[in-house]
């Protein structure tokens, strides 16, 4: 089948990453942006439906009936908070939910979400010292963590008293807000673009195949997760005939890294191991023979939702994509002109085969028929005469 590179509706991107960003989603806190993603895909005329955990699940059917499929997974948690203790002076201690630094939370913005649904209680992250006419030099002398920072809250509270009678108490959310900013040159710059803007690319990306009328060579299933930043991610909720996953996420702009902000990314292994030798070449090679602006990365400490898939059993190949954003986790930045090479690489992929089409049409097959001698040739010798596989 020839591909055919879509149409981007960059406004629509925009549009959806913006709404995305304004509801607040830390693990453990996500139906509001589920019901927004599904009601989304709804607009498109995809069907969705949810986990018991709260994982949405959409399809794309193909014309095959029977045989493997193929998914997209991307998550719409967040890092965030959670009130870890009430302090004497009407402050609150938190506790981190995922893996972020103190360092970028001094000075955010948060709202604080108590039991009362109705009522939303704003505060601001301060370190400890946070005075310089108090403190002097010591506001630069004090330590770096979460023992070090408290949320003052944005009410007459000056004690535990008052807090509680605020209905504020241990293990309430609190989501630090992302101001975010789009500028005329195209950044986009807000915190929890990990992975927000990868929602906003894979919606935008199947828009894109929706009002093109493409049916997708293969029968492809949306996976949105709410636990990857507390690393369960794509641990359930994926189709049992899925043979490929294709994760979308954050890539890593920083130095001693290839990605780059107005590129997509196609990271070839992580800090839990190499992705698929094979899935990851294939789509290298629809990006190159398409002009998908796309660069190759490696990064150290990262996980994303395929390695819980893989974790929890999924018999599947993986490969992630990505959009590279400057100072992942903390204040976050990233390109317009990136997400939309990464939207149309997904377009692409949508519109290709699998890798093995016939042979991951089964979870196994006969070695002879291991097709893979075409892309990775073996010619060491094996415990027989001769080389392995080659004439």
């Amino acid at each position: 089948m020839s591909l055919k590179p879509l149409e981007i509706d960059l406004d629509y991107l925009r549009q959806v990453l913006v709404e995305l960003l304004d509801i607040p989603s830390p693990s453990g806190r996500t139906d509001h942006v589920q019901q927004y993603v599904g009601e989304r895909l709804s607009a498109l005329g995809i069907p969705s439906t949810l986990t018991r955990r709260g994982a949405l699940s959409a399809c794309l059917p193909g014309p095959r009936q029977t045989g493997a499929d193929r998914a997209i997974v991307v998550h719409t948690d967040t890092i965030g908070g959670m009130v870890k203790r009430l302090k004497e002076n009407g402050r609150l201690e938190l506790k981190t939910i995922g893996t972020h630094s103190a360092r970028f939370a001094e000075g955010a913005h948060v709202r604080i979400f108590t039991d009362d649904l109705d009522r939303v209680i704003t505060g601001q992250v301060l370190p400890l010292k946070a005075s310089g006419h108090r403190y002097n030099d010591d506001v630069d002398l004090q330590g770096v963590g979460w023992e070090h920072v408290e949320v003052r809250v944005d009410e007459p509270v000056e004690d535990i008293a008052g807090l509680r009678a605020l209905g504020i108490d241990a293990g309430d959310f609190v989501a630090f807000l992302p101001n975010p900013m789009v500028t005329p040159s195209g950044y986009v710059k807000s915190r929890h673009l990990d992975d927000k803007a990868g929602v906003a690319a894979v919606l935008t990306a199947l828009k894109a195949v929706v009002d093109a009328g493409i049916t997708p060579t293969v029968t492809a299933h949306l996976l949105v997760t709410v636990t990857e930043e507390i690393g369960h991610g794509a641990s359930h909720g994926l189709d049992p005939d899925v043979a490929e996953i294709v994760s979308v996420d954050a890539a890593v702009v920083a130095p001693g890294q290839q990605s780059r902000e107005d590129a997509a990314t196609l990271a070839m292994g992580d800090g839990v191991g190499p992705f698929d030798y094979h899935l990851t070449r294939n789509l290298a090679a629809i990006a190159r023979e398409h002009g998908v602006d796309l660069v190759r990365d490696v990064f150290d400490y990262y996980r994303s939702d395929v390695a819980a898939a893989v974790e929890a059993g999924a018999h599947a190949r993986v490969a992630l994509l990505g959009f590279g954003v400057d100072a992942t986790h903390g204040h976050e930045r990233t390109h317009l002109e990136g997400l939309r090479h990464l939207a149309q690489l997904l377009c692409l992929y949508l519109q290709s085969d699998l890798v093995f089409p016939e042979w991951d049409a089964e979870p196994e097959g006969d070695l002879a028929d291991f097709p893979s001698l075409a892309v990775q040739p073996a010619g060491g010798d094996g415990p027989r005469e001769g080389p392995i596989g080659i004439d």
